[in-house]
């Protein structure tokens, strides 16, 4: 529906801290052409909570009008706020994104009627798809299969973008008919084996055309040499836990020359130390030649 490596993309911001549609232009067109099938805009990867809203809006309208014609555009509308989320899902589907990546409310803890309600008044604003984006280590609570299920008898809401490792919760998803994506990168794997359709990454920012090849592998029955490729992406994995995600991600990025600048407050730049490993990871990877003693 939406493709099977879909790729969080980061936001490229200019030495001012304006964001950089430029760069997002080049970074958008790149990953496309190396293994992801779409882009996730304004994720927590995109550094969305320190976008404007004017600013969300020309990264969709960016986004599309670069990878449209070739690559699936979803746009992260979802906030702790209803009524905000709703703006924010209007606007992008009138600039024709393909489908909304909704997270769970955060922050102030929603009983599960009060989820179900919030994606309810979301999904009556638009007839395209939305993923329910279940991250319990970054909003405090789970949501649990019972609250899924209730998700899912909403016509629009056809994924789960499930950043959770449990795999028989996992696996009732895909029994509930929704699309699993992987939301950590280090369970795009184990949830196609339990009959996930791919992931949500970071890591495909770099090694987008390996995680492609595994995910090809498995679907034409070569478990094995798929999970021989998870096993050789253990140090993209290695790379996201240098720093808290996007700061490795932006710092590979620029190592690697694709200039997405740094971050706004209160994400900083990676420190020396973290720099060096990071580029140890890519280092690891083949994408960087060892720096010599």
């Amino acid at each position: 529906m939406l493709g099977e490596i879909l790729t969080a993309i980061v936001t490229p911001f200019k030495a001012d801290g304006s964001v950089d549609l430029g760069a997002f232009r080049a970074l958008a067109s790149h990953l496309v052409a190396n293994g992801s099938d779409g882009l996730v805009v304004t994720g927590t990867t995109g550094e969305s909570p320190t976008l404007s809203d004017d600013e969300r809006f020309r990264l969709y309208e960016a986004a599309v009008d670069e990878v449209g014609d070739r690559a699936t555009v979803v746009a992260g509308t979802g906030t702790y706020s209803t009524d905000h989320s709703i703006h924010l899902t209007k606007r992008a589907h009138e600039l024709g994104v393909d489908g909304f990546l909704i997270v769970t409310p955060y922050y102030n803890k929603p009983p599960a009627r009060g989820i179900v309600r919030h994606f309810q008044e979301i999904a009556a604003v638009t007839d395209r798809s939305i993923v329910v984006y279940n991250i319990p280590g970054r909003v405090v609570l789970n949501l649990e299969t019972e609250t899924i299920a209730e998700l899912a008898k909403i016509p629009t809401v056809r994924a789960v973008k499930q950043a959770n490792p449990d795999l028989e919760q996992a696996r009732r998803i895909v029994e509930l008919g929704l699309d699993l994506y992987a939301g950590d990168d280090d369970l795009v794997f184990p949830f196609l084996e339990v009959g996930g359709m791919g992931g949500v990454c970071v890591h495909t920012h770099v090694v987008g055309p390996r995680v492609q090849e595994m995910v090809r592998r498995f679907r034409e029955g070569d478990v094995e040499a798929a999970r021989e490729l998870d096993r050789e992406l253990a140090a993209s994995i290695d790379l996201l836990r240098v720093v808290v995600n996007p700061i490795a991600i932006k710092c590979a990025l620029n190592l690697l020359g694709h200039e997405v600048g740094g971050h706004r407050l209160p994400l900083v730049e990676a420190t020396d130390e973290e720099r060096g490993a990071v580029r140890g990871c890519l280092e690891r990877l083949g994408l960087l030649a060892p720096v010599a003693a």
